[in-house]
């Protein structure tokens, strides 16, 4: 099989809580540019590591991203560590939000990356949409009634 039958694998990552328009636009997205999309669904333990608690709990989220036509493979994200990842999954590309771009983090990673022919694809973070801003939304909508 020669280089121009290789199928080009990538991965993105997320909590996925409360699914809206920003989370389709990253995935369709992404699969536009690979021919097989994994994505990776954050644990509960992870998201409740990073002080928050996800409203969906972490088999229906995945089973939510499942059912997305544009992901061909879910996998549960226990660790923050992306290039464990890699080592496990061996993509070719990765898809962040460009809220990520430039952080120190992240300038580590995309050097760790490029060493073994990894591409980071930044997706521009949707404006005005996010499970946090949703969160926020029904909590003012509660507390008024």
């Amino acid at each position: 099989m020669g280089l121009e039958n290789k199928k080009i694998i990538g991965y993105t990552s997320g909590v996925y809580d409360l699914f809206h328009v920003g989370h389709l636009n990253l995935l369709k997205n992404a699969k536009g540019l690979c021919d097989h999309l994994i994505v990776g669904v954050t644990s509960d333990e992870l998201v409740a590591y990073k002080n928050k608690k996800a409203v969906i709990n972490h088999s229906e989220r995945m089973e939510i991203i499942r059912s997305i036509k544009y992901v061909d493979a879910v996998v549960p994200q226990n660790d923050m560590d992306k290039f464990k990842m890699w080592e496990r999954l061996k993509f070719d590309i990765m898809f962040v939000g460009d809220d990520w771009f430039k952080s120190e983090k992240w300038k580590k990673l995309d050097k760790q990356f490029k060493d073994v022919g990894v591409k980071i694809v930044y997706f521009p973070y949707t404006e005005g949409t996010s499970s946090t801003l949703i969160n926020q939304t029904l909590l003012n909508l509660r507390k008024d009634k």
